[in-house]
């Protein structure tokens, strides 16, 4: 017969394990054990994950960790466990202990995990990129915006204010709007030169230049 201040404990534990499954609902299940016979020690289950009954065994975590000195003896959360139909758990077991310290049972919740993990493949499934595309693209409202953003994207690169850019630099600058066709919107040479403090007509001068470059090397590749 347990004493009464092991009955509080099993009776604390019993109702910790209720509350338990009433928070977390339907896949949650918690089991209280009684070490006193370690054949049949599950004494109290409050929801349904693995279909055990009251009288199943201790399990074999718990027996490993009983094989410890008492003061060895730690609480184990958060680990991944699968019940026996393939059901995946995440767990979590509470050692029970008398006023003397003694190991007398166990508090064990174990959380159906099976249909998050699903979902989170999905999710992963759907959140992911192709690896070999670097692509970004932004939403503005005017076209202006537009220009605006893919000028000083470009800019950024060189780490410098715009008016001390070298000759080489406004050319390349101008050669990156070209590629990213910058010079499709209306409005962006004049953007370009007014940011860089050139007239239209050098950006159309540095535009030329490249777009015959271009096309040299464009005839040169099909040879």
């Amino acid at each position: 017969m347990r004493n009464d201040d092991n009955t509080q404990v099993f009776d604390l534990a019993k109702r910790t394990a209720d509350m338990l499954v009433k928070m977390f609902g339907r896949r949650c299940e918690v089991v209280v054990h009684d070490f006193q016979d370690l054949k049949k020690s599950l004494i109290y289950i409050a929801g349904n994950v693995t279909n055990r009954t009251i009288g199943s065994p201790i399990t074999d975590l718990v027996l490993t960790e009983l094989r410890k000195d008492p003061s060895e003896i730690e609480d184990i959360p958060n680990y991944k466990t699968q019940a026996r139909n393939g059901t995946l758990l995440k767990s979590a077991t509470v050692f029970l202990r008398d006023t003397n310290e003694k190991v007398i049972g166990a508090l064990c919740i174990n959380y159906d995990i099976s249909q998050m993990e699903l979902n989170v493949r999905e999710l992963e499934d759907f959140l992911s990129f192709n690896v070999h595309e670097d692509k970004s693209e932004n939403f503005h409202t005017t076209v202006q915006d537009v220009i605006h953003d893919m000028v000083h994207q470009v800019l950024a690169n060189f780490k410098k204010a715009h008016t001390q850019l070298s000759l080489e630099e406004k050319v390349e600058c101008v050669r990156l709007l070209e590629e990213k066709g910058a010079f499709l919107i209306k409005g962006s040479t004049e953007y370009l030169a007014s940011v860089l403090g050139v007239s239209k007509f050098t950006i159309y001068n540095y535009l030329n230049k490249i777009r015959t470059q271009n096309e040299y090397q464009f005839e040169e590749d099909i040879k």
